[in-house]
């Protein structure tokens, strides 16, 4: 994640703020910013000196099919490693529109680009825990310049603290997420300023492989983790997972609940060969994003005297608070089911070309501006808190 240097904006830790769209009912157009454009294709970016690992060319390759598509202030930081709707930074005007922009910050490019390459989510977190990450096979610092790069190799830059990162390809090139506004592109490598040096990642791993059937690949957690015959544990067990994998979720149903390291959970997804894993042992949230009920189950009833209804948009944050800026509880990548206990007016929020002041209050105490919530812009047959 790039953090602006001070030519722009004092260096500051991610802000946790996001700026979301209302319409009175769910619109029917897709948001036309995700698409990249027709003149953003760039035939200078690939693998432009030898040398590298097979595992770094597969890097830049994925780096490089993403030119085009915008920066965006924490794009790319999900639950699973691809491009995401990002947010206001709270400072740079060029970030206000960062939550209608579907792409990448530049950590979350260079995240995307290595787990592509390995099938392991290798660099998940800022520009600076990617610097220190302990997947560096070697280091180079600011005084080698670029005469010891190769392809897929990771610049960075910040003094004492590390606020962007980019990923060289050689022949004095690199591919970048730069700055809000912008689109991601190929420029000439800059070794003067705050350059701090560059680490060549690990060559190890395998290409994640292309989800089967039609699933969305998703990665696991634990070691000695077993799928089942059924959502049962106590179903005969069909395979045993020693370490982290890639699994296809095909679709996801309530059944028996599950208690296991700490969590509970009774939801299940269902994998492309037909068996079951709990997914208390899968990366996200306890109920997974976009992926389907294999429909076995019904979304929870409504509790506390709340009212159920259905959100729309990808990238939909809750808060503490009914403001933008307090803290985000929970994230939905994609529509889901919510249960409103009473709605308020707040802060009014405008994105996307709608505005709307009133606010949802969800049985988890946290707060959605009732933007993301079908229906009218204030809700029917819900009290004001």
């Amino acid at each position: 994640m790039k953090i602006r240097n001070t030519r722009r904006i004092i260096g500051r830790a991610v802000a946790t703020t996001v700026t979301v769209a209302l319409a009175a009912f769910l619109p029917a157009a897709a948001h036309a910013a995700t698409a990249k454009p027709a003149a953003a294709q760039d035939a200078s970016c690939g693998v432009l000196a030898p040398g590298a690992s097979a595992t770094a060319q597969a890097a830049v390759a994925a780096a490089c099919s993403q030119i085009g598509v915008w920066y965006s202030w924490g794009g790319g930081h999900g639950a699973t490693p691809g491009a995401t709707y990002g947010y206001y930074d709270g400072q740079d005007p060029a970030s206000q529109h960062d939550n209608e922009r579907k792409g990448f910050d530049c950590s979350g490019l260079t995240r995307y680009a290595y787990y592509q390459a390995t099938g392991r989510d290798l660099l998940n977190g800022t520009a600076d825990d990617q610097f220190h990450s302990s997947q560096a096979a070697a280091r180079f610092s600011a005084g080698q310049g670029s005469a010891p790069l190769l392809p897929g190799d990771l610049m960075f830059w910040g003094s004492g603290h590390i606020h962007h990162v980019a990923m060289y390809l050689g022949a004095g090139q690199m591919v970048e997420a730069y700055e809000s506004g912008t689109h991601i592109r190929v420029t000439p490598v800059r070794t003067g300023g705050d350059y701090a040096g560059a680490i060549r990642i690990n060559p190890s791993g395998s290409p994640t492989p292309p989800p089967a059937d039609g699933g969305t690949t998703f990665e696991t957690w634990g070691t000695s983790v077993r799928t089942h015959s059924s959502p049962s544990v106590g179903s005969s067990v069909v395979d045993t997972f020693g370490g982290p994998t890639q699994v296809s979720v095909q679709c996801q149903e309530h059944a028996e609940t599950v208690t296991a390291d700490g969590y509970t959970n009774d939801a299940w997804a269902k994998l492309a060969d037909g068996s079951w894993l709990t997914n208390i042992y899968v990366k996200g949230p306890a109920w997974l994003p976009g992926i389907p009920d294999c429909g076995g189950s019904t979304p929870p009833p409504p509790s506390g005297g709340s009212k159920a209804f259905q959100t729309w948009g990808t990238g939909v944050r809750t808060h503490s608070q009914p403001n933008v800026n307090a803290g985000v509880v929970d994230y939905f990548a994609q529509p889901t089911t919510v249960n409103v206990v009473c709605q308020a007016h707040a802060q009014e929020v405008t994105a996307d070309g709608y505005t709307n002041d009133a606010w949802a209050k969800l049985t988890d105490g946290s707060w959605l501006t009732n933007i993301y919530v079908k229906g009218p812009a204030w809700l029917s047959d819900v009290p004001t808190c």
